[in-house]
């Protein structure tokens, strides 16, 4: 990767070579407004949906025969496509910065984001598949039917280890590097006020799609501390340019709309689930923030049963 970036920046007449990488750009070029990376954001959005989102629906949808219990399941293997393709995406977004931006971060949070996200590939796959034993997600591990009556006791500690590896460490080294990037990516959209332009038509179209799939990676990955401080520095960041002069392009306001429509959704989820007297059982810290996969086995869940 070193020498394609080194090859990048000497071929100074290359479309795009000034931007990302390259230290030599004019102060002109720096603040040329981008255009609104439709390609990128698109397919982030899709592969965001398809692949994470998808995951636990895949592994329910798909038949048993298909993926035994003691296999990878449909999900896990959605899981290593998006461990591959979003740490490709978010270097193609960081390339596309028209300002430099620090490569060795860049480098060392992609590498981060990759053993955190794998990490909870393992932990996720077991725990989704004890849904299929009676595992049930709105339940603490030792609070859990099937696991509570484990012999030897120290089973249930593994089990906790996993649940760990899962919920706290994989999400920490996924989710941190993630955001870091995003806001890395951020602080590059800004543009003089003069060439301030409108968000194009199909931004405004994906900024839904974007902001409920941010609602769900907030609300599953228990992450709104990392997620509403982020918040807040892009706003601190957006108030400190204004006084320059410089504006959001149209990537940055995608985002940033993005995350305040996110903000809305969280806020409408807490509201709905504030008097869940279960929820709050598992969640009883002063945030508030019941995960959707927990609100589903509690609630959805007995519904199809009794239905069925």
């Amino acid at each position: 990767m070193e020498a394609g970036v080194g090859s990048r920046a000497e071929a100074g007449a290359a479309p795009g070579a000034s931007r990302g990488w390259n230290s030599s750009g004019s102060s002109a070029q720096l603040l040329a407004a981008s255009p609104f990376h439709l390609d990128l954001w698109f397919y982030f959005t899709l592969q965001n949906w398809v692949l994470d989102f998808g995951r636990p629906i895949a592994m329910i949808i798909f038949p048993l025969e298909w993926f035994p219990l003691n296999k990878p399941s449909a999900g896990d293997y959605f899981h290593m496509a998006y461990n591959v393709i979003t740490p490709f995406l978010l270097l193609k977004l960081i390339e596309r910065s028209p300002r430099t931006l620090p490569r060795s971060m860049v480098h060392v949070s992609i590498i981060t984001f990759v053993m955190g996200a794998s990490i909870h590939l393992v932990g996720d796959s077991v725990n989704h598949r004890l849904i299929f034993s009676g595992y049930q997600h709105h339940l603490s591990v030792r609070e859990n039917p099937v696991i509570r009556n484990l012999r030897p006791q120290t089973l249930i500690d593994s089990f906790e280890l996993l649940y760990y590896y899962d919920e706290y460490l994989g999400h920490s080294m996924w989710y941190i590097p993630f955001f870091l990037i995003l806001f890395i990516y951020f602080t590059g959209c800004f543009t003089p006020a003069a060439r301030r332009g409108r968000m194009p038509l199909a931004a405004l179209l994906l900024v839904g799609p974007s902001s409920l799939y941010y609602w769900y990676l907030v609300t599953e990955g228990q992450i709104f501390i990392l997620y509403i401080f982020t918040f807040f520095a892009m706003m601190a960041l957006v108030m400190h340019q204004r006084r320059k002069g410089l504006v959001l392009d149209s990537n940055g306001l995608f985002l940033f709309l993005s995350f305040i429509i996110t903000l809305l959704l969280i806020a409408a989820w807490v509201g709905w689930l504030w008097n869940d007297k279960i929820l709050r059982k598992k969640y009883p810290g002063v945030i508030y923030i019941p995960e959707p996969w927990a609100f589903y086995t509690l609630h959805m869940n007995n519904l199809h049963q009794g239905a069925s």
